[in-house]
């Protein structure tokens, strides 16, 4: 169990305070995350890597000379926003480019993509890149569908001495591409990890068993068995990662033994004696092999083992010199580059005006959005745990706190510009943004991207007619199918929110208010959220634990009916002067 913090809810900013203080010769702190205390010296493309914390000395651990320029850093195993992501890489940028890379997850996915448009936007040239290293998450011929484990650790070296050595970007993206085709990861839990603050495991192993298929957010394993000795585990991880693998004839290979969190350096090293072994007896020539902590998960027990066969190029890469401040390899590398002044300024977006007038009708509106999203911020927070529980069976249990943390920042952003004049759709643009930035992960940047649709919709002047709304909600709805990629029948938010929009359309189409509509619209995704316990998941992180999943109803469909019912009651009490 994770014991060791203050307040749960700021672990994350918590652990960075002391983090950057014993790291100041490496690193310095920008917002969203840190970058190399040296700028990027001019004709480097800077790396920027990244994802939720809980996975130490993965992400900001590998920032320094020879490994990253810098490590977007989210909250326990939740992706970043793209806010945050952008900012990182600003700071990180000097005149090359830059590639941000995670695991495949769509949180990920989603905000650093974002970021990716948003720094074009800029002028500054981006690219991503996701990493699909673990054979379990998804069959051969499926691997764009795989997550990224310890495999990230590979992929994120090679294309950081690629950039080290002076690659451009295209070269850069090119060596993590053949770095990710060329490396493939199986772990296996002991026992689950705990959130900080929780009072329980997101998943046990039964006594006796291992769970196989781990993913390294708390998700269990794809299935249980016998609990092994270290040498019939050394035969399980080396059978299952040199069996997906049938590409070239490469005999040396980069292997990484990954621990999890609390299994020990010893117990690794017995598990290594053989793996080395098998591994030998099988032709194979081991090429600086890595033992110990390097992706984690919080305090999960277990282990993963990573193999990258190798080309001359790739080894180049893997046997670079790099020094951070939790992995170093080589000769020290020389620290190039002028100290960074203010790292803070380098990672600020452009100002950009984006004040309106809004009418007495806009302001009205304004406020009376900014209650129905202080009403909801407060029902979530009171429907965390179950929200969590919910997410837990086939996820990493983080959804009750993402909603809590994105509706309670998206409360105050839009008491703030209501309170500033603002009208209905620039309270839910801050809203929106403020949701985004501040939860992460998919519920964040997929809210976000709704309320923004939403906002652009209503507009600041006027009072919104049924019809306005109704179209909002679908122009919401398009912009989650267009960000997220999934489709009614995954199993997500959208099994909820295409009933909602469509019953609300409906009943606005036949002459109905639009507060009338949207109570008939919430109790129609009510029914729809419940219905989602049946179906089986095709999209996201519960997907490889598909079949744990049939029973338990969708938590992003399920919070979003009770966001749907709140909002109406919202409106139902507002006072008359508001409405």
């Amino acid at each position: 169990m994770t014991k060791l913090f203050n307040d749960p809810a700021r672990f994350t900013e918590d652990m960075l305070v002391g983090f950057l203080d014993a790291n100041a010769r490496y690193v310095v702190g920008v917002p969203g995350g840190v970058v190399r205390a040296q700028q990027t010296r001019p004709g480097k493309v800077a790396v920027v890597i990244g994802g939720g914390s809980g996975h130490y000395p993965a992400f900001c651990g590998t920032v320094g000379p020879g490994f990253a320029d810098g490590a977007v850093v989210g909250n326990v195993f939740t992706s970043p926003s793209s806010e945050d992501a952008a900012s990182v890489a600003r700071a990180a940028h000097g005149d090359a480019g830059v590639l941000l890379t995670t695991g495949n997850y769509a949180g990920d996915v989603m905000n650093f993509t974002l970021a990716v448009t948003q720094l074009r936007s800029e002028g500054i040239e981006a690219e991503y890149f996701a990493v699909t290293d673990d054979v379990a998450s998804a069959p051969k011929g499926e691997e764009a569908k795989r997550r990224g484990i310890a495999g990230d650790f590979t992929v994120f070296k090679c294309a950081s001495a690629a950039a080290e050595a002076g690659l451009d970007l295209p070269g850069v993206v090119r060596v993590a591409e053949a770095a990710n085709a060329a490396t493939r990861t199986l772990g296996v839990a002991f026992d689950g990890c705990t959130l900080p603050g929780a009072d329980h495991p997101l998943f046990t192993v039964p006594e006796g068993q291992m769970g196989l298929g781990l993913g390294i957010h708390g998700e269990p394993g794809v299935a249980d068995e016998d609990m092994p000795t270290a040498e019939q585990l050394a035969h399980t991880l080396v059978d299952g990662v040199l069996g997906d693998y049938s590409e070239g004839d490469s005999k040396r290979i980069a292997v990484i033994l990954n621990g999890l969190g609390r299994t020990k350096y010893e117990e690794l090293f017995v598990v290594w004696g053989t793996v080395a072994g098998l591994l030998r007896d099988r032709g194979y020539e081991i090429v600086e092999p890595e033992v110990g902590e390097l992706v984690t998960s919080l305090d999960m027990a277990g282990c993963s083992l990573t193999v990258m066969w190798l080309d001359d190029e790739l080894e180049q890469y893997w046997t670079a010199p790099a020094d951070s401040p939790a992995y170093r390899k080589g000769a020290a590398v020389p620290t190039e580059g002028q100290q960074r002044l203010d790292p803070v300024a380098d990672s600020a977006a452009p100002s950009v005006d984006l004040a309106g007038l809004a009418d007495d009708d806009g302001r009205s509106g304004g406020r009376l959005v900014a209650r129905a999203l202080e009403a909801m911020a407060a029902m979530l927070a009171d429907a965390e745990d179950e929200l969590g529980r919910i997410d837990a069976v086939a996820g990493d249990g983080d959804h009750g706190r993402g909603m809590v943390k994105g509706s309670s920042a998206a409360s105050a952003a839009a008491a703030a510009a209501a309170n500033e004049g603002a009208g209905q759709g620039s309270v839910l643009a801050a809203a929106g943004r403020e949701w985004a930035a501040k939860a992460g992960g998919t519920s964040g940047v997929l809210w976000g991207a709704m309320l923004g649709a939403l906002g652009a919709r209503l507009g600041d002047t006027g009072r919104p007619n049924a019809a306005t709304v109704a179209a909002g909600m679908r122009e919401g709805y398009d912009a989650l199918v267009s960000l997220g990629g999934a489709a009614p029948g995954d199993k997500t938010m959208l099994d909820a929110l295409l009933p909602f929009v469509e019953e609300l359309e409906r009943r606005v189409a036949e002459g109905e208010s639009w507060q009338d509509g949207w109570r008939r619209a919430a109790d129609v995704a009510t029914t729809a959220a419940r219905d989602t316990a049946g179906m089986r998941p095709k999209v996201g992180r519960a997907r490889p634990l598909a079949e744990r999943s049939i029973g338990t109803p969708d938590a992003g469909a399920t919070s979003l009916a009770m966001c749907a019912h709140t909002v109406v009651e919202s409106f139902s009490t507002s006072t008359k002067g508001d409405n």
